[in-house]
């Protein structure tokens, strides 16, 4: 009898050692793959205190900011980065953006402080040819210049490479989509008033967030953005706000709506901040502001 219990004993000894590691290495943030290799579990990059309502439509968030500017480089046309300065140590989230037609990167400037105060670096670009480049071309300058802001800026050792993100207005938006096609492992995209050549994105698989504008007479929503909307069949979560009475260049001047909801679309996805999910799920009603909003409702 004593014999029959002692291996018993162990079976159980064993059993609770095993959990008991697994329980550590999950407290971790490690999984094992199926090929062996280590990954890390999804985690939250939390910066700042609990988001409110007037917090995410404020002009600046809580931290301090400073700039670089970038001459031309390989691959697109410079531009200037700002970067929070007084978030705490570790690294940042990131986001390129780039402009429109005829535009430069001073029609995205207002985008800098507003998301480098609230936690990101961001890094708005000048285009190599502002009247000619189509979006496959600006999407292309937006990832070269990710790839710089990682690899050769003077901030890249503020960068997390793992959590980045493009965005952009009017064919700049069309380049943002263009990215997230060539770039899977984005975090997120953030078209706005898009103007684009294709209406089906079925290889998207990035988080998108779609700013339309109801009186858009240059890149027409039932043409750009709503299609653009629905093309988007693989990407795990994506939304559509169209702005009430707005035209086409809408984004180029501060708002507080576009301000709330594409900061809230960053902290979710580039950060996973979870606190900022309640911004964005259950949807806004329409209003005299907010012409419609469609989305996945993130969570859900």
């Amino acid at each position: 009898m004593h014999h029959r219990t002692r291996p018993h004993g162990l079976r159980v000894w064993l059993k609770n050692a095993l959990a008991t590691l697994v329980a550590g290495v999950l407290a971790l943030g490690i999984v094992a793959a199926a090929d062996g290799t280590a990954v890390a579990a999804e985690q939250e990059y939390r910066r700042g205190p609990a988001p409110t309502l007037n917090s995410l439509r404020a002009a600046q968030g809580p931290f301090s900011y400073a700039r670089v500017t970038v001459p031309e480089q390989p691959g697109f046309g410079g531009g200037t980065i700002y970067y929070p300065t007084n978030a705490g140590g570790g690294t940042f989230g990131a986001v390129a953006m780039s402009p429109g037609l005829n535009a430069d990167q001073g029609s995205l400037a207002w985008y800098g402080p507003k998301l480098a105060t609230n936690g990101f670096v961001v890094f708005t670009i000048n285009n190599l040819n502002t009247a000619t480049d189509s979006p496959p071309a600006r999407g292309r300058q937006l990832l070269a210049a990710l790839d710089y802001l990682t690899g050769r800026s003077a901030v890249a050792n503020r960068v997390d490479p793992a959590r980045l993100a493009v965005a952009g207005h009017s064919l700049g938006g069309g380049g943002a989509i263009n990215a997230a096609a060539e770039r899977p492992g984005l975090q997120a995209a953030i078209p706005l008033t898009p103007y684009v050549f294709d209406r089906s994105w079925p290889e998207v698989r990035v988080p998108t967030f779609i700013l339309g504008a109801e009186n858009d007479n240059s890149a027409p929503v039932a043409q750009h953005a709503e299609p653009l909307y629905q093309g988007l069949v693989n990407a795990p979560e994506r939304a559509y706000l169209e702005l009430a009475g707005r035209g086409h260049l809408a984004p180029n001047f501060q708002n507080a709506t576009i301000g709330q909801f594409t900061l809230a679309w960053l902290k979710r996805y580039v950060d996973n901040d979870t606190r900022y999910e309640r911004f964005l799920c259950p949807p806004p009603a329409p209003s005299d502001v907010i012409a419609e909003y469609r989305d996945t409702c993130p969570g859900a």
